[in-house]
């Protein structure tokens, strides 16, 4: 995975995919000086987001959409854009947790925790039902740090039980999506299969 986020780019793609990278430190930065640290800290989040496509190998377009999504999402809340259009909420919850989804099955592959949709035999089933219960727990974190935002740092931080509901609805729906891309088209997000684990090599040799 080092090696994989070490790797120049090669492609005017990944290099696309690597600017957005740039773009979202710098925001940190940019969010720091002409809104403040609730903002800045808002966008900080997104970082981690940003940087797991180049550590497992994503596929350029992939890595530039999750890219994209985070950073959309992330000065949606600087911009107060939830605010603005009641619907935008909704679609970008369904966005970022199939992407988050997405990353966090294809990590845990990495590490040989859950299979990889690339290894022969491995059915669709798993591949959707973790994925969408990956979306879920995340949605649920997510919507318990707006809470603990709105209840201890400012209550400007919009929380509603409706809100929450929809959210992990919307969230969920998306990682649905995400479940059957990863099951029937991982080729579309990975470039080859997956590299087993150290502990599945072994496994596998026995």
């Amino acid at each position: 995975m080092i090696d994989n986020f070490l790797r120049p780019a090669e492609t005017a793609s990944e290099m696309w995919a690597d600017a957005l990278r740039v773009l979202g430190t710098a925001g940190v930065v940019v969010a720091l000086l002409l809104h403040g640290l609730t903002d800045a800290a808002i966008v900080a989040f997104a970082l981690p987001g940003l940087m797991l496509p180049r550590f497992i190998g994503m596929r350029p377009w992939a890595d530039t959409a999750i890219s994209a999504t985070l950073l959309v999402a992330a000065w949606s809340n600087v911009f107060d854009v939830y605010a603005q259009i009641w619907w935008w909420d909704i679609v970008v919850h369904a966005l970022c947790a199939g992407s988050l989804a997405t990353m966090t099955y294809l990590v845990l592959a990495h590490k040989g925790i859950v299979p990889s949709p690339t290894t022969p035999g491995v059915g669709a089933v798993g591949p959707v039902v973790l994925t969408v219960a990956f979306g879920l727990a995340l949605g649920a974190v997510w919507e318990m740090i707006e809470w603990f935002g709105h209840a201890y740092l400012t209550e400007e931080i919009f929380v509603t039980l409706d809100d929450t509901i929809g959210d992990m609805a919307a969230g969920g729906l998306g990682a649905l999506c995400a479940g059957v891309l990863l099951a029937y088209g991982p080729q579309l997000l990975m470039p080859t299969a997956l590299p087993m684990s150290e502990s599945s090599e072994s496994t596998s040799s026995r």
